[in-house]
């Protein structure tokens, strides 16, 4: 892992897509008066002509983006995941889902990292709402290459896509030459016997530390990251689950209908082990410094080691 090399996946988005542009002029961006904070402003720069400002409001924006969508253009539509996937449900749900068009949702600023903004900014419920949407992808990178590689990877697929980006700076460890990133394909970064910590998005570097502390103390942890929550890999879990027989789940959000929830309905019908689930245990968040919270809330390291222990 890349220690000293942190980047914030939104900030990666807005470069992804400056990137994409070169090679693709049919799609456009779309932002709701947030672009300097989902860094679509990135894009903007670069191609102000593919770029559209709807303003706050965000209903109507994923409402133009699926009026374009039904053109043959491919549209990102980007803000905050609390307004996504929170204010904006409705729209995705009946004018992006139902007709499955190629809407790619650019939401920014998800989970307790959000920090100082608090409880009402910090959502920490959007993967449970966008997996109930039938034939959303929903994707948690976990650093900028793999948050560069989701973008490119929706623009590619056919149909709607969530793609949930931090506010936060996380380290960068999928910077290998053998790195391949494909939707609906989890990774397992380090192969372990005795339990398996299955993470997405920010909690994949945290569960990668806190398995090398588990090491220290005999215990074999194997680490997969989850970063296509919908469709799950359920093949690589219940593989992993069958050989350690005891799963710990890590996410920066509620442990209701998020990962954790995911990954217990398939090891519940093809391989029912014991698991425990690191996440948001069903509260709100609070106004403070993101480390802090992350620490507060048992989402980091720590928390996924004391997970790990308690079986």
């Amino acid at each position: 892992m890349s220690a000293d090399k942190k980047i914030a996946t939104r900030e990666s988005y807005g470069h992804a897509l400056v990137d994409l542009a070169k090679d693709h002029d049919d799609f456009v961006v779309l932002d709701a008066d947030l672009a300097a904070a989902t860094k679509t402003g990135i894009f903007k720069a670069a191609y102000p002509d593919r770029f559209f400002d709807c303003g706050i409001a965000e209903s109507d924006m994923m409402g133009i983006a699926a009026g374009i969508a039904t053109t043959g253009r491919v549209a990102f539509a980007s803000t905050f995941a609390m307004f996504a996937a929170g204010r904006a449900f409705e729209q995705v749900r009946n004018s992006i889902g139902y007709p499955h068009l190629n809407v790619k949702i650019g939401a920014t600023h998800a989970g307790i990292s959000v920090g100082e903004d608090g409880a009402t900014h910090q959502c920490c419920e959007d993967i449970a709402l966008m997996r109930t949407i039938p034939g959303m992808t929903v994707v948690v990178p976990s650093d900028d290459v793999e948050a560069r590689a989701v973008v490119k990877a929706a623009y590619e697929h056919e149909g709607p896509v969530y793609m949930r980006f931090a506010r936060l700076a996380t380290p960068v460890f999928n910077d290998t030459p053998d790195y391949h990133f494909e939707l609906g394909k989890a990774v397992t970064l380090r192969k372990g016997s005795d339990v398996t910590i299955v993470a997405c998005g920010l909690m994949v570097g945290a569960a990668l530390e806190a398995a090398e502390s588990l090491a220290k103390q005999g215990v074999d942890a194997e680490v997969i990251n989850a970063h296509t929550v919908k469709p799950l890999d359920a093949d690589t879990i219940c593989a992993s689950a069958e050989k350690t027989g005891r799963v710990v789940t890590a996410e920066e959000h509620s442990i209701l209908g998020g990962l954790g929830g995911a990954v217990c309905e398939v090891l519940s019908e093809r391989h029912p082990v014991p698991v425990r689930r690191v996440g948001v245990q069903d509260t709100f968040g609070e106004s403070g410094p993101a480390v802090e919270l992350l620490h507060k809330y048992g989402l980091d390291a720590d928390g996924i080691e004391k997970a790990a222990l308690s079986f």
